[in-house]
C-alpha cells in the first residue's frame, strides 16, 4: 500500500515536471544564457575581432551614458515615466478591476473582452498610427473636428507629450493589468460581504473595508515587480507613438531609445550592452530596497 502511495507520488511529480519544462526551458535560454555575454559590456567590440578577441576597456563603455548632454534627461524621462505609470497605472487599473467586477457577470464579459482588452493586442505600430490620425496637425481627429481646425502642432510640442504617453499607456495597459486584481478580487471569500451587508455596510463600505485591504498583498507585489523595471521603458510607446519625431525628445527620449538610436548610428554593440547591465543592475537594487522597506511594514506581504 505504501509503495503504491509513493509510486502515485512519485508519478505526479514527474508530470507536474513535464508541465513544467517548457517553461523552465524557455527561461534558461532567454533569461540565463544571454548573462554570459555581460562581458561584452567591457570591450571594445568589433565584428572583425569577434567576441573574444576584442579588446577590454573597463568601464569605457559605461562612461558613454553619463558624459553626453543627453545622460540626465534621459535618466529623468525613465524614472519620472515609470513612476507615473506604477502610481496611476495602478491606481486605474484596480478601480476598473473592482468596478468590472460590481457590473456582473454578463456585462463584464462583453465590455472587458470587447473595450479593455483589445487595445492591448494591438501593436505598438498600429497604435501610433491611431494616435497620429487622432493628433495629426493636418487633418487630426482632434484638431479638425474636436477643435474647429485650429489645434496646437502637437507633435512639435514637447510639454504635450508627458500626458499623450501616460493616456496612451492607460489605455493599452490599463484593462490588460486589470485581470491580474480581478482575479484577486474573485479569491476574496463571498461569505465576508455578506457579513458585512448584514452589518449595514454598502457598496463604497465594503470596497474600503474589504475588497481594497484583501487586495493588497496582489498591489504590493505587482508594484514590486514594476520597480525592478523602473530603469526600463516601453520601447513602443516612447519610439512608434512620438513617430521618432527629433523636436519631442526632450519628454519623449528614455534610456532605451536612446540606446537603439546609438546602436543604429553608431553600431556600438558594446555600449548597448553595457546600458543593459546598468539598468539591470539598478533594477535589482531598487526591488531590494522595496522590498526591504515592505518588509519592515508590512512582512506578510514581502517577496522574501
Amino acid at each position: 500500500m505504501e509503495r503504491k502511495k509513493k509510486k502515485r507520488v512519485s508519478n505526479s511529480t514527474v508530470s507536474l515536471f513535464l508541465i513544467g519544462l517548457p517553461g523552465m526551458v524557455y527561461l534558461l535560454i532567454n533569461n540565463y544564457i544571454p548573462i554570459l555575454g555581460i562581458f561584452i559590456a567591457f570591450k571594445n567590440f568589433s565584428y572583425a575581432k569577434g567576441i573574444w578577441k576584442s579588446p577590454w576597456v573597463g568601464l569605457d563603455n559605461f562612461r558613454f551614458l553619463f558624459i553626453t548632454n543627453d545622460a540626465w534627461i534621459i535618466t529623468r524621462n525613465t524614472i519620472l515615466y515609470n513612476f507615473a505609470f506604477i502610481v496611476i497605472g495602478t491606481a486605474f487599473s484596480v478601480l476598473l478591476a473592482i468596478l468590472l467586477h460590481e457590473l456582473g457577470e454578463m456585462l463584464r464579459g462583453k465590455f472587458f473582452q470587447s473595450v479593455l482588452l483589445f487595445p492591448h493586442l494591438l501593436s505598438w505600430v498600429v497604435t501610433a498610427y491611431l494616435v497620429y490620425a487622432l493628433l495629426s496637425s493636418s487633418n487630426g481627429f482632434v484638431n479638425n473636428t474636436l477643435l474647429g481646425g485650429g489645434g496646437p502642432d502637437w507633435y512639435g510640442k514637447p510639454a504635450y507629450w508627458p500626458l499623450v504617453l501616460i493616456i496612451v499607456y492607460l489605455w493599452k495597459n490599463a484593462g490588460y493589468n486589470a485581470i491580474v486584481y480581478m482575479a484577486g478580487i474573485a479569491g476574496i471569500d463571498k461569505g465576508i460581504y455578506e457579513a458585512a451587508k448584514i452589518d449595514g455596510a454598502g457598496k463604497l463600505r465594503q470596497i474600503f473595508s474589504i475588497t481594497l485591504p484583501l487586495l493588497r498583498p496582489t498591489i504590493i507585489i505587482m508594484t514590486l515587480m514594476a520597480i525592478g523595471r523602473i530603469f526600463y521603458s516601453d520601447f513602443g510607446l516612447f519610439y512608434q507613438v512620438p513617430l521618432n519625431t527629433g523636436a519631442l525628445y526632450s519628454t519623449t527620449q528614455t534610456i532605451d531609445t536612446y540606446v537603439y538610436r546609438g546602436l543604429m548610428e553608431q553600431g556600438n554593440i558594446a555600449m548597448s550592452s553595457a546600458a543593459g547591465v546598468y539598468q539591470s543592475l539598478v533594477g535589482f537594487v531598487l526591488v531590494m530596497l522595496a522590498n526591504f522597506v515592505v518588509r519592515k511594514k508590512d512582512p506578510e506581504n514581502a517577496l522574501f
